[in-house]
């Protein structure tokens, strides 16, 4: 079947280049005549050399072939008069023909214009009409013609666009000027059900439209790689092809967009081409590209679909917007079971705590799955030698694939912390560590409780996990974050909401919705930093900034609730903080100034065990007055000052490193607390 089709092509080629052919050789027979008017036939014998089979030579026309011939399907999409066809055709001869200069010299009755003219084309051909030399005729304004500089406009070169040429012969391929700002547009993939019913809604809506332009739609998300698949698969759907471009690569010049903007509908004209418009990474505040992103999509007439993390505002053409999410956990675990293979039989529970943890696209599954597979000899795969402990080996990999996998976009947010405290090096009192262990249960537990027993089908309100850790400087709050991401075996980020609250209306909430996008597929901890520059006491809306104050965090405890992960908030003065606000925090955690029991047990633990340590007196530095964030400073600055010394620690040198911890905090260290020390 595939030869016959070969076969059948090839022979549609051949008629479509020999009615090419014909249909120039009819031209060429136009100019024969005005040559020999002009030079009594002297060239005549010559011209008859070039075509001996054209048409006009008494010879019969081929029969009618089907789909019609190129030059017919140009003629009906771009809707040319028959001058302005013969226009075309009398540029294309000059491409195909080494002895078209001469004729068209001749036929001008000048040897300097060995070329086609607007000029020639009104004394040749039948049926001409200025109105075809006009910028906004179809042989200019969809550029199937070059008009080059010179002179006057009927006298100047006339060139067969390049594109059009080949496309005429029967070589499609897509516009170089597109072709050098395009991006790749990979193959897709399998779709999940969710994402096909898009599909299935898009390519509905497209087609019962009838007349006019079609709805722009535009997906809205941040699973970029599914957004992709889904446009390249209504495309597919509806026998169109797809071509992509980036928000960024559009230019701001006027005459530059109106070329791109030209050319893509002319590639749907002649290849049935449409666009996607990637806006899914443009971050620009430039008032310029934002204009020409939103004239481009207003005006263009070929299919359009636009990609981005956010919705665009509609304008006055029909814009369809779609969410497109994550696969559903179910979906999820579907393609971790296919991705998986025959190694997933064995791993059940194993990919449902995958499932409950991470938010990951099919693509990023897949990209996981091929990673640890890839590891020869950590996985029992065919051929691997047995391993002790294949399921727990096989879970840990990838778990921590997933982890480094949801890792790149949010390292570009946030601070990742290197978690390597344990409950060990945590002092609190047990009432406040017995919270953190419920905090730690909950997000180990979620899938069972929302999911399997089915709190989440009473309501999807209020199923994020959060805290708010309230205490001095330096008693413990990142490090009990740390505990929790060790425990928990997964990454901790720290965001400084003093950096990410702005000025400007709108930027806040754009900054957060960023931080907790970017977040949302990996189930990292989410540590929110000095609360206190964004919560407050609910002020007295005055004005338009107090209304949007709260705005600002109402956002963010709505997208702390709706948050899949962790997410917890620090302050020093949780007094300041608005009572409303706090009922919507799900664990509130205490973190008290240390005693002197517990500030001796900091200073017990605080030291590695590989270093060199000498007569140390722990309830004689619990004297020091200090939380343990400046008991940490005070021991590395002392185990410094005892390396360079050549000695072990000692309380000498804890001593000399109090004195400059306390000129920091500037407070007086009184004999009290060093009595004894050396």
């Amino acid at each position: 079947m595939s030869a016959f089709r070969l076969n059948t092509s090839e022979l549609w080629l051949e008629a479509n280049h020999r009615y090419l052919m014909q249909e120039i050789a009819r031209v060429r027979q136009a100019l024969q005549t005005k040559s020999d008017q002009l030079n009594d036939g002297i060239l005549s014998s010559f011209a008859l050399d070039f075509f001996p089979n054209r048409n006009g030579l008494g010879l019969p026309k081929d029969p009618p072939i089907s789909p019609p011939p190129l030059l017919e399907q140009i003629c009906q999409n771009f809707g040319l008069s028959t001058f302005e066809r013969d226009v075309v055709l009398l540029c294309a001869g000059m491409e195909f023909d080494s002895t078209w200069g001469v004729l068209c010299a001749a036929a001008q009755g000048n040897p300097q214009l060995n070329y086609p003219t607007f000029s020639l084309a009104l004394a040749i051909l039948p049926n001409g009409h200025w109105g075809a030399l006009t910028p906004d005729s179809p042989l200019r304004r969809w550029r199937l013609i070059e008009v080059c500089e010179g002179i006057s406009l009927t006298t100047s070169l006339l060139r067969i666009d390049e594109r059009i040429l080949h496309y005429l012969r029967g070589i499609h391929y897509l516009d170089e000027r597109l072709a050098g700002i395009e991006e790749p547009m990979p193959t897709s993939g399998l779709l999940v059900p969710s994402h096909q019913q898009l599909v299935q809604q898009i390519t509905t809506t497209w087609l019962q439209v009838t007349e006019g332009q079609l709805p722009v739609v535009q997906l809205c998300g941040e699973d970029v790689t599914s957004k992709r698949a889904i446009a390249h698969s209504v495309c597919h759907q509806l026998g169109i092809k797809l071509h992509a471009l980036s928000g960024e690569a559009i230019p701001t010049d006027t005459a530059q967009l109106n070329l791109v903007k030209t050319l893509y509908e002319r590639e749907w004209a002649l290849s049935h081409t449409a666009l996607l418009l990637n806006c899914d990474h443009l971050e620009t505040n430039d008032p310029l590209k934002e204009s020409a992103i939103a004239r481009l999509i207003e005006s263009l007439t070929s299919p359009l679909i636009v990609t981005s993390r956010d919705r665009r505002r509609q304008r006055q053409r029909p814009l369809i917007a779609m969410d497109v999410h994550h696969p559903t956990t179910d979906e999820q675990r579907l393609i971790w079971k296919n991705a998986l293979g025959e190694m997933s039989q064995n791993l059940t529970h194993e990919v449902d705590v995958l499932v409950s943890h991470f938010n990951l696209s099919a693509p990023a599954i897949h990209a996981i799955c091929l990673t640890a597979k890839g590891m020869k000899g950590e996985i029992g795969g065919e051929g691997d030698t047995p391993i002790q402990n294949p399921k727990s080996k096989i879970q840990n990999q990838l778990w921590d694939i997933c982890c480094i996998q949801a890792r790149p976009r949010l390292d570009e947010l946030a601070q990742r912390i290197d978690v390597a405290a344990t409950w060990d090096d945590l002092v609190l009192p047990e009432k406040e560590r017995n919270i953190l262990r419920e905090v730690s249960a909950h997000v180990r537990q979620r899938m069972k409780v929302y999911e399997t027993w089915g709190f989440a089908g009473k309501s999807r309100r209020g199923l994020g996990i959060s805290a708010l850790f309230a205490g001095a400087s330096g008693t413990g709050k990142t490090m009990a974050a740390e505990v929790l991401g060790s425990e928990l075996r997964l990454d901790v980020y720290r965001i400084d909401l003093s950096s990410v609250v702005s000025k400007y209306i709108g930027e806040t909430e754009k900054n957060l919705r960023r931080v907790f996008d970017a977040a949302e597929g990996g189930g990292a901890i989410l540590l929110f930093d000095e609360a206190d520059a964004l919560f407050g006491k609910r002020s007295e809306v005055k004005d338009s900034h107090d209304r949007h104050a709260n705005i600002e965090v109402s956002y963010l405890l709505q997208r702390m609730e709706s948050y899949r992960g962790l997410a917890i908030l620090t302050t020093n003065l949780k007094s300041a903080l608005d009572q409303a606000f706090l009922r919507r925090i799900r664990f509130i955690v205490q973190f008290p100034f240390p005693d002197a029991t517990q500030r001796a047990l900091i200073w017990e633990r605080i030291f590695p065990k590989q270093m060199p340590t000498e007569k140390l007196d722990f309830k004689k530095l619990a004297k020091l007055n200090v939380a343990g964030g400046n008991i940490r400073s005070i021991a590395l600055n002392a185990a410094f000052l005892a390396a360079d010394a050549g000695e072990s620690v000692q309380m000498k040198h804890l001593l000399q490193a109090a004195k400059s911890e306390y000129v920091k905090l500037e407070r007086p260290l009184t004999d009290i607390e060093v009595k004894g020390w050396v």
